[in-house]
């Protein structure tokens, strides 16, 4: 997959290509990362990419001109998709990052910075996705997050891509409890049924384990996932 990054701190997407399996993806070939400065599409001497907003107000605001030119620059491949990162946008969901990693051979993520940017850049972007309810610098940090999420779904990144399907949200569900060597520290014991061999015990287990611990921490999810299964009977 190709990943494109239209961003005035590229150097903020610098760390993925060294980190664990997601580095190793870069490595081989699985997916590739380009960045792209809209300062360098500047036209000015001072390569000026923000002005102050029209009717006023604090901070300042970045300009189309730049961030248009640098997205022109970028190749087109046939299944491309371009993503906005602003937190007016739609909260980011494990079904997206699948969704893109599945569907797509391309994605484009445009980053704000300053105040905000000009509202006809919002013109450029398929989706406008957020992490939360709350506001950053700038949209480096998201878009890493949002490559992080898609490059770890591609195939190859993860060796037991098995383990993709029963973490938590691939199914609707929080995961359940995970427990390794030793059996006992310091009083806190592994559950029987996971040392007991019995696999079909493990499985109820888990899968109850997975439904109560949704329904204590995500009860939003939790009323999701049993409207589903209602729907499905």
């Amino acid at each position: 997959m190709r990943l494109d990054v239209v961003s005035l701190a590229p150097e903020a997407l610098a760390p993925l290509l060294g980190l664990g399996v997601i580095g190793r993806a870069f490595a081989a070939g699985i997916a590739q990362l380009h960045t792209h400065n809209p300062r360098d599409f500047a036209t000015d001497r001072y390569r000026k990419v923000d002005d102050e907003p029209y009717g006023g107000g604090a901070g300042m605001v970045l300009k189309p001109e730049p961030v248009f030119a640098a997205f022109e620059a970028i190749p087109v491949l046939p299944r491309r998709r371009v993503l906005l990162m602003s937190p007016q946008g739609a909260p980011l969901q494990q079904v997206d990052l699948r969704r893109w990693a599945t569907t797509y051979e391309q994605l484009v993520l445009l980053c704000g910075h300053y105040e905000g940017f000009d509202e006809r850049i919002r013109s450029l972007a398929d989706e406008e996705i957020s992490l939360g309810d709350f506001v950053l610098t700038g949209g480096e940090l998201p878009a890493a997050v949002i490559i992080n999420g898609v490059v770890r779904l591609l195939p190859g990144t993860v060796g037991t891509a098995a383990s993709l399907e029963e973490e938590s949200h691939s199914a609707g569900l929080l995961e359940h409890p995970h427990y390794t060597r030793p059996a006992d520290f310091r009083g806190m014991a592994v559950p029987e049924v996971l040392r007991s061999g019995d696999h079909g015990a493990i499985a109820r287990w888990r899968f109850a384990q997975q439904q109560q611990r949704t329904e204590q921490r995500r009860p939003d999810l939790y009323a999701r996932w049993q409207a589903q299964q209602e729907r499905q009977q």
